[in-house]
This record gives structure tokens, sequence and C-alpha cells, in this order.
């Protein structure tokens, strides 16, 4: 999803007329990464081509990533078995979240912010309500926010077999971080 398909989630997000005049900040290259640890093995992957755009008038956010992009299994078949058996990337290649900033926040005082965000998370073609909290550093017209959530395997339908629960976290811990650059439409 390039920058141009992350605008139009956002604008279906948007209830004014005026989109020319909001301010937009976006990114090609934020960073994702998860980590399942189970009493038997620690899995940790990575993708560095997470997709966003925060409308700083609307305070509406939209994220996304594509599954396959993840990058640092243990070894190769671990990822073939995410890809394939877990989160099924075939059929769902994204996992998204969109929604809307709930503090206020003065995008033209460089500052940190400690948010809650509020929207729709998509993984494995599974939407889930969230609050996620994080942090917003405003610092000369660039937005740096960082995150950290967990995830629940089951509130997405992602199904583990029984003799790989020792193997596989069915809580997830996802770390965010992208840096936003003011964007011209």
């Amino acid at each position: 999803m390039d920058y141009k398909s992350c605008l139009l989630i956002v604008a279906a997000l948007l209830t004014t007329s005026k989109l020319s005049a909001q301010v937009h900040y976006g990114t090609d290259k934020g960073s994702i990464q998860f980590k399942s640890d189970a009493p038997l093995e620690l899995i940790q992957a990575v993708s560095t081509d997470m997709k966003g755009i925060i409308d700083t008038e609307q305070k509406a956010f939209a994220f996304s990533v594509e599954m396959r992009t993840f990058q640092g299994f243990n070894s190769p078949l671990q990822r073939v078995h995410f890809n394939e058996n877990y989160l099924e990337t075939n059929r769902y290649p994204k996992a998204s979240f969109s929604g809307k900033i709930i503090e206020n926040i003065d995008w033209d005082k460089n500052d940190t912010y400690e948010v809650r965000t509020k929207g729709k998370l998509i993984i494995h073609g599974q939407e889930q309500e969230r609050i996620i909290r994080g942090t917003l550093k405003v610092s000369n017209g660039m937005i740096q926010l960082r995150s950290a959530f967990t995830v629940l395997l089951e509130e997405h339908q992602i199904s583990i077999p029984k003799i790989m629960f020792q193997k596989i976290s069915e809580e997830i811990e996802v770390i965010i971080e992208a840096d936003l650059e003011k964007q011209s439409l």
C-alpha cells in the first residue's frame, strides 16, 4: 500500500470537505516487530515495510503491513509455517490498524505526547476494536511514533495446534516504530 492508498483509507474516515487544507504525515518504512515467547521457543521477526499516514487536523490515522515482508525467523521453514499455516498470507495478505487519536496534540509544538488510539486492528482477516497506547514525538516538522502492545491469537482466529503450544505463545508482543514526514497532496 502506497501513500495514496493510505490516504484513501484516511479520507474515508473524514467528514470534512476541505481535504487540501489538512496536514498529513506519512511513512513507507515503518518498523513492526513481533515476538512469541513460549516455554520451548522464542520466535521473533520484523518488517520495515509498514506504511502509514496521520491526518493531524482530524486526528485520523491508517497503517498497514504486508505480512509476507516479515524477516528474521529462526529458520526458513518457520517463516513458511508463519505464512502458510498460521497467518495464511495468501488469503489475508495485510494487517492494518486505522482509527483516531484520542488525546489533543499541539502539532506545531515540539514535544512528546503519550497518546491512546482507538481503531480497528485487522489481522488474519479478523477485525478487533482496540485502544492502543503509544508515544508521539513532534520535532521539527516530523513525527516519531512508538508503541508496544500485545495481540491475542484467538481474537484473530489464528489457530495453533495443541502440539505447538509449548513453541508458540498465544499472546504475541508487538513493537511499532515509525518516523513520519509531512506529505504534499
